[in-house]
C-alpha cells in the first residue's frame, strides 16, 4: 500500500517538482527566501575611512561639546585638507545620542535632520540636512520609511578621529561606531 501512495504522489506532482520533507522543493525555497528578506532588526555597526571622517565632520560641526579648534580641524578635513595642523598626540571624539534625518518622496524639496546631544537638539534643514542624510546612506545606515517619508537614523554615535593618522593619507584615522535607532 505504501508503494502505491508514493507512486500516486509522484504522478500527482507536475513534471520537475521535487519534494523536501513532504513539501514541494520550490515552495520550501521560496518560503526560506521570504524569511531572509523580511525586515530584520538593525544592528550596531562600525565604519571607518572616508565615510567615517565625513560623518564625524558633519556631526562635529553641530556638537556643543567640541572646541572651536576641533570644529575647524574637522571642517578642514571635510574640505580635503588631510595635513591640517593639530597638536601631536591629540584626538577628536565626536559623540551624539542620536542622528535622525528625513526626506520626502512627496515634497521632494523637504530635507530635515535632528541631532541629539544630551538635552540639546540641533535641527538642520535644506542643504546641511541633505548632506548629513546622504552621508548616513554612504555609511550603510539602514533606511526606514512611512507615508511619503524616508528616514535614516542612528542611536548613539561615537566617532574617533586621530589627526596624526589622517595626515598620513593612508586611509586610516577615522572610525565611527553607531547603535541602531530607537
Amino acid at each position: 500500500m505504501e508503494k502505491y501512495v508514493a507512486i500516486k504522489l509522484l504522478k500527482a506532482d507536475p513534471p520537475g517538482v521535487r519534494r523536501a520533507g513532504g513539501f514541494p522543493l520550490k515552495a520550501t525555497v521560496l518560503f526560506i527566501l521570504s524569511l531572509s528578506l523580511a525586515g530584520l532588526p538593525a544592528l550596531a555597526a562600525t565604519i571607518s575611512g572616508n565615510g567615517a571622517l565625513s560623518l564625524a565632520a558633519l556631526v562635529g560641526q553641530q556638537s556643543p561639546h567640541l572646541t572651536t579648534a576641533q570644529k575647524a580641524l574637522l571642517l578642514k578635513y571635510l574640505n580635503g585638507k588631510a595635513r591640517a595642523p593639530y597638536p601631536k598626540g591629540k584626538e577628536v571624539v565626536v559623540k551624539a545620542d542620536s542622528a535622525r534625518c528625513r526626506i520626502s518622496n512627496v515634497d521632494i524639496a523637504a530635507h530635515s535632520c535632528d541631532l541629539q546631544f544630551g538635552a540639546k537638539t540641533v535641527s538642520l534643514s535644506g542643504r546641511k540636512a541633505h548632506e548629513l542624510y546622504a552621508t548616513l546612506i554612504e555609511n550603510g545606515v539602514p533606511s526606514d520609511g512611512a507615508a511619503g517619508s524616508i528616514y535614516e537614523a542612528t542611536g548613539a554615535l561615537t566617532c574617533k578621529i586621530v589627526p596624526a593618522e589622517v595626515a598620513q593619507e593612508a586611509g586610516a584615522g577615522a572610525k565611527c561606531d553607531y547603535a541602531p535607532a530607537n
